[in-house]
């Protein structure tokens, strides 16, 4: 007898899967319906179910993998009604002799999965660009709201990202589908909310433009890839979207002016040429970059490389001394011992993207060579965009960090790779994250037999990778 069941929230779905579960019903006898006057199940109250009822259903959660409850969670901010059968059908399968499912990436289910997963993870990157805080006057202490339209239910899954950010602000965010507001302590969670409950114009919008006024350079105008990384529908609920049709408009002037006067034009000409892919404008961008002092010394920036539809990105450290000659990543001996280590595992290096968390090289001089010298902190940060939006752009199925400083800044910095090396884990840019050695730190080990292990560790991780 088929069975009709409303849900909003992934925890209602937890709860009514592990009781579906327990009692054996198949995926072609359950219907999942989305309704918002469900009552949540946050708490994971056990009330629901008897102690027989409530082992059958322990014992049938236990046998699925963690993996497939972090996708779940994300896929569960779709908003494609099919979602819920969908993660139950998998759900079914896992626990009925499939429990190797998730591995297999051409099986439909899980492609549809994966599809809605990085849907839902490119939705949280726009929203984490295009969201724009407004003060609100109040008598009270100073506040700030934006107003967001994403694609899917996300505000979940990127509110941590703003608290972090802005820990020491008083903030809300209102979408269409949930709100959420921040009072320097902890988040709550409310309904959502039309644009037209809130306002247009503030002080700190007038702030805004003008800022984005005195950034904007004519000479970089692509519309189409404005429109690729800031859709239209995002304009209207950016501050700085209004001043965009009047900018382009003065563009070829502004440009007129810069060739005159000879104000750098000649450095920004090849950023007016167009570009093949998203990857390419972004190398073009990067170049320019200087917001750390390691442009100053370098000889130029290093992008990543590699193919846009990469299943698998590696993420080093930092360009070594002749990648900094080259301008190409992992082509000095630490890309050597990389090459024979990736042909040892299968994996050819024309199908992979490789890059780094920073992009110059920084060193320190002793006579005639230029030495390593590990970017500090600051550097990381100042040079984490680039990363993120390589991410963005590929969205990987697989990342692999090489080293303990690219595990660091994605992991966090309580990482070590001694101890969480060779372990698949989640993070926000990736459900299949891994960590691994650096082959830099390989060449460096003085004890042979160390050394031989490493890079059989460092090759088993490729291969894990790879599965």
């Amino acid at each position: 007898m088929d069975q009709f069941l409303s849900i909003e929230t992934f925890d209602q779905w937890r709860d009514q899967a592990r009781e579906l579960l327990a009692r054996e019903v198949p995926p072609a006898e359950v219907h999942f319906d989305t309704r918002s006057d469900q009552p949540s199940l946050f708490d994971n109250d056990d009330a629901q179910t008897g102690p027989a009822d409530q082992r059958h259903v322990r014992n049938a959660v236990a046998k699925v993998p963690k993996s497939f409850l972090d996708l779940a969670k994300i896929v569960a901010c779709h908003q494609s009604p099919a979602r819920w059968e969908l993660l139950y059908r998998t759900l079914w399968r896992l626990t009925h002799g499939e429990s190797s499912l998730l591995e297999i990436a051409t099986d439909d289910d899980v492609h549809e999965l994966q599809q809605m997963s990085k849907a839902v993870t490119r939705d949280v990157h726009k929203m984490k660009a295009f969201v724009r805080f407004r003060l609100v006057e109040s008598e009270a202490e100073e506040t700030y709201v934006a107003w967001h339209r994403p694609d899917h239910r996300i505000v979940r899954l990127a509110a941590p990202f703003f608290s972090r950010r802005f820990k020491a602000m008083n903030w809300s965010i209102f979408t269409p589908w949930e709100s959420v507001v921040w009072d320097q302590k902890q988040l709550r969670y409310g309904a959502g909310v039309p644009a037209s409950e809130v306002s247009d114009e503030d002080s700190l919008e007038e702030l805004w433009k003008t800022y984005y006024a005195s950034i904007f350079n004519p000479a970089r105008v692509k519309v189409n890839a404005m429109k690729r990384e800031m859709p239209v529908r995002h304009w209207k609920t950016l501050p700085e979207a209004s001043v965009i049709e009047d900018l382009l408009d003065e563009a070829p002037r502004r440009v007129s002016e810069m060739i005159e006067k000879n104000e750098g034009f000649a450095e920004t000409a090849t950023n007016y040429m167009p570009t093949e892919s998203d990857l390419a404008s972004l190398k073009v961008a990067a170049e320019c970059c200087q917001a750390c002092d390691l442009h100053r010394f370098a000889n130029q920036m290093v992008f990543g490389e590699g193919p846009r539809d990469a299943k698998i990105v590696l993420v080093g450290e930092q360009p070594g001394d002749r990648e900094d000659l080259e301008g190409r990543p992992f082509v000095g001996p630490a890309g050597q011992l990389l090459d024979e280590c990736l042909a040892t595992a299968g994996i050819r290096r024309d199908e992979i993207y490789i890059t780094n968390v920073v992009k110059h090289f920084k060193f320190t001089e002793r006579g005639k060579r230029r030495l390593h010298k590990k970017p500090d902190s600051r550097e990381i940060f100042a040079c984490r965009p680039w990363l993120e939006a390589e991410l963005a752009a590929i969205g990987p199925t697989t990342l692999v960090c090489l080293g303990a400083t690219p595990a660091q800044a994605l992991f966090g910095r309580d990482f070590r790779i001694t101890s969480g090396r060779g372990s698949l884990r989640p993070t926000e840019w990736c459900q299949r994250t891994i960590a691994t050695w650096h082959p830099a730190a390989i060449l460096r080990m003085p004890d042979p037999a160390r050394k031989s292990q490493m890079i059989e560790n460092l090759v088993s991780d490729l291969v894990t990778a790879v599965a």
